[in-house]
């Protein structure tokens, strides 16, 4: 491990996508080997799943990769993208009336750049309150002024919580790749791709635990593959990455597994949260029904932006960055 920190970080990063990539394409190959089985249905859906969640971090990787070589500031427009595609995503899937209009162009259109201009100019002390404190307050107004109460304080919930998941969560993100530490500077993209790992791995062990452990789910009428034996594989799974590329971080080894067991942990509930989103919403699976937009973004992120946030003040208050 001293010879791997001793190398130039463009070497770090070199070597890092050698392994991630590698290991994604066995895992590939594995997958595409076990869909040329007989399956049952379960098994079926499961396999299902395990491929969707490799889809996105293919994705994820590839495009990390490309945003990394092009520069933070490519980086931090490419996350702002991503937010606005899944804040309308959201929206597609919750009630709001005509008089909700002004808010909602509020936060497309100002809230969601300002907060991303506050990450690529490093102001995060404003960055941490701008939408818990300023947006929240001011989105009300703006749907008070549309002049209709009927489910007033719904609507308004509604547009503020979405705004905190896909715009203040998402925007910790990038956020990372400014973090500068003491002997640890310019190396802020390892951290974000550390996260990402570790969140995604987490939903991928415990979408296979689910399927091979007796368990008893927690919320059985949202998930009922979600449990708490289940929610600790993946956590557990999430920290022992986390572990495995404590180099590639400022922490120890046991810093290391704990808070991406932590990181994990959080991101498992966020995708419980959107589960009984959908089913508010009355969807199952996404392409199903009429939600125009909706195409399951959501759900790849959202784990993403539960951990983000507290992955990102965690690391603020240790070090005092």
């Amino acid at each position: 491990m001293g010879a791997l920190r001793q190398l130039t970080v463009t070497q770090q990063i070199g070597l890092l996508f050698v392994v991630i990539f590698g290991v994604l394409l066995l895992a590939t190959l594995g997958a595409f080997w076990r869909s040329l089985k007989d399956m049952t249905p379960e098994q079926q859906a499961m396999h299902h799943r395990v491929v969707l969640d490799l889809r996105a971090v293919w994705i994820g990787t590839v495009l990390f990769w490309v945003s990394w070589a092009l520069g933070a500031a490519v980086s931090t427009l490419l996350f702002a993208l991503v937010s606005f595609l899944v804040l309308r995503e959201f929206i597609t899937l919750t009630h709001t009336r005509r008089a909700d209009h002004r808010a909602l162009i509020a936060v497309f259109f100002v809230v969601l750049p300002l907060q991303y201009v506050l990450v690529g100019t490093r102001a995060f002390n404003l960055f941490a309150v701008f939408i818990p404190v300023y947006a929240f307050a001011v989105l009300p107004i703006l749907a008070a002024l549309g002049n209709d109460a009927t489910r007033f304080l719904e609507r308004t919930a509604k547009i503020q919580w979405g705004t905190m998941v896909c715009v203040y969560g998402m925007s910790h993100a990038p956020a990372l790749l400014l973090l500068s530490f003491p002997r640890y500077e310019d190396r802020g993209a390892f951290l974000v791709l550390y996260l990402v790992l570790v969140v995604a791995v987490g939903q991928i062990a415990q979408e296979v635990a689910s399927r091979t452990l007796r368990r008893r789910p927690m919320a059985r009428h949202i998930s009922r593959s979600f449990s708490w034996r289940t929610g600790l594989v993946g956590a557990a799974a999430g920290g022992v990455v986390g572990l495995l590329l404590y180099w590639i971080t400022p922490f120890k080894p046991p810093q290391s597994f704990l808070i991406a067991f932590i990181a994990a942990g959080c991101g498992l509930f966020g995708e419980l949260v959107v589960k009984a989103m959908k089913r508010d919403a009355g969807i199952h699976r996404w392409g199903k029904g009429s939600v125009t937009g909706a195409v399951g973004l959501l759900d790849r992120v959202a784990p993403l932006c539960f951990a983000a946030p507290v992955f990102f003040h965690s690391l603020r208050h240790y070090f005092g960055a």
